[in-house]
């Protein structure tokens, strides 16, 4: 006979503890992306570097390395085109 015992408190430390937190927060913001788009696998809308290289500059939102980075990235790319 085996017998099974639940238990109602776990100890975990705080960095194992951290770890789960930031795992379940990544599984549930995924988890809401993937509902609001139908296809997130889908191809971006354009395959121009210079239209989205101008695009991310016009937010605003990025530094000027960040933008110099991944503009070398999409020249290195097959996929995008100048």
């Amino acid at each position: 006979m085996i017998e099974v015992i639940y238990m109602d408190t776990i100890t975990l430390s705080k960095k194992e503890y951290q770890k789960l937190m930031e795992k379940a927060l990544l599984y549930e913001y995924l988890a809401k992306i993937i509902k609001k788009q139908e296809d997130i696998f889908a191809c971006p809308p354009t395959k121009k570097t210079k239209e989205i290289i101008k695009e991310f500059k016009a937010t605003g939102l990025y530094g000027a390395s960040f933008i110099n980075d991944m503009e070398k990235g999409l020249k290195r790319s097959s996929y995008f085109s100048d």
